[in-house]
């Protein structure tokens, strides 16, 4: 019989999210506030509620200062666009290193107990990890194959470790598979439209994937019922392989799909080039067992369906 783990239910907290105006930002906000919490933005530009970049400590913690939060969120990413390269992660790893270290920092200085990191399945390492379902128990934050590799996952590795091992907060981290859904495939349409979006073939490469919305209440769950010092994968059931994703974009959209050429033609394109060449599957049995969080979407089939319904008819 599957053993259910009993959680204290934290509701009404006061939240700090740094990346409220990123794509998964959003809609953490409109869910944590759905759920009745009060959600006060973090991040440097404009609609933030507290104006501060992550990796200025002193600017940070003047920002903060007089303010208090039950719970610190950290969904920070400077990514526009998708990384094609590996240098485009720079300013990402970054704020996984840098920027944690100085939010845990501010969250102690706001009375914050509980601080919730969004993570990555690719922490776990790029590359084949073949046919195995690949659990929170495995071994997270390896080496990587080679220096590029390295800072990737060090960034991983780093905020991992920082959202565990400060002294006084409740750390949970959530280790997602690939964004998609509102926000986040809008910008793949006009390049599937164009045909300027070419991937190799994916053989029997897979990934893990989740709808925004689904990601976003997982965050939800990890405020209320996350467990301290835990990390959870959240993903929805269908792993698919990069190019089998994108043709499911294309035919929800009525597009054509993706020009398919030969996975060396992607290598200038290295971090793209990594992705695409990774196969990984997860294990989602934690987060449903302990934060009673399950898909809505449980393929991005389904999930790209909904956003295309929920999507004004000359937005298609």
């Amino acid at each position: 019989m599957r053993r259910t783990v009993m959680m204290s239910i934290h509701k009404n907290q006061r939240v700090l999210l740094a990346g409220a105006q990123g794509v998964l930002g959003r809609h953490v906000t409109r869910e944590l506030t759905n759920a009745g919490h009060q959600v006060t933005g973090l991040g440097r530009g404009p609609g933030n509620d507290i104006r501060a970049d992550l990796t200025d400590r002193d600017a940070l913690l003047r920002a903060v200062d007089g303010h208090r939060f039950d719970t610190v969120i950290h969904a920070a990413t400077a990514l526009r666009k998708p990384p094609m390269r590996h240098r485009d992660m720079d300013a990402t790893n970054r704020l996984r290193t840098e920027g944690t270290a100085h939010l845990v920092e501010a969250a102690r200085a706001t009375g914050a107990r509980r601080f919730v990191a969004e993570s990555m399945v690719f922490g776990y390492g790029y590359g084949d990890h073949g046919g195995r379902v690949v659990t929170e128990e495995d071994p997270f934050g390896p080496p990587g194959a080679d220096p590029a590799l390295e800072r990737h996952i060090a960034g991983m590795r780093t905020k991992e470790r920082l959202t565990f091992e400060t002294a006084d907060l409740e750390g949970i981290a959530l280790r997602f598979g690939l964004f998609y859904g509102p926000g986040g495939t809008d910008a793949l349409l006009p390049l599937l439209r164009k045909r300027q979006l070419p991937v190799p073939g994916d053989g029997d490469r897979v990934l893990p994937w989740v709808e925004l919305g689904d990601a976003a209440r997982a965050v939800v769950a990890a405020v209320e019922r996350g467990r301290p010092g835990q990390a959870y994968n959240v993903a929805d059931r269908t792993p698919l392989g990069f190019r089998a994703h994108l043709l499911c974009v294309a035919e929800e959209f009525g597009l054509p799909e993706p020009m398919t050429v030969p996975r060396w033609l992607m290598r200038p394109m290295s971090y793209a080039h990594t992705v695409m060449s990774t196969t990984l599957r997860v294990s989602t049995a934690k987060a449903e067992r302990e934060l009673g969080w399950t898909p809505a979407h449980p393929s991005a089939r389904e999930g790209l369906a909904a956003m295309r319904a929920g999507m004004p008819a000359r937005s298609r």
